[in-house]
């Protein structure tokens, strides 16, 4: 199904860890929010391109250790294979949509802190 929705006003009431929008055959919409001193986490996909646009509040992108400032209208393209993290350094919720491609959560995944997406994914890589 096609997605066609004004992504800035749904990054910005968004107030979910993350929130996956829409699912296609080969990229996937997703929203999340970070409170002030949170972090997505240091991480990597081999396999997937991941673009992160930036709607709300200040942060660091961490990409391959190299650390730069993140803030509202900031987009980051991160390439298959590269470890990164972002980290809130704000005093108010740290608001973005990312795209995967291809996609990287099950379709309507919604985790509604950092630590109910930390437990599926040891749940999702247990298997």
């Amino acid at each position: 199904m096609a997605f066609n929705e004004d992504i800035v006003k749904r990054a910005k009431s968004n107030s979910y860890f993350r929130e996956v929008l829409a699912t296609g055959p080969h990229s996937q919409v997703v929203v999340m929010s970070i409170p002030p001193g949170g972090e997505i986490g240091a991480e990597v996909h081999p396999g997937i391109d991941q673009v992160l646009v930036f709607v709300q509040g200040e942060g660091q992108a961490i990409l391959n250790g190299e650390k730069s400032v993140v803030s509202v209208d900031r987009l980051v393209q991160v390439p298959a294979g590269t470890r990164h993290n972002f980290v809130n350094t704000g005093t108010t919720d740290l608001r973005l949509y990312t795209i995967y491609a291809p996609p990287e959560h099950a379709p309507g995944t919604i985790h509604k802190t950092k630590a109910e997406a930390d437990a599926a994914h040891e749940v999702e890589h247990a298997k």
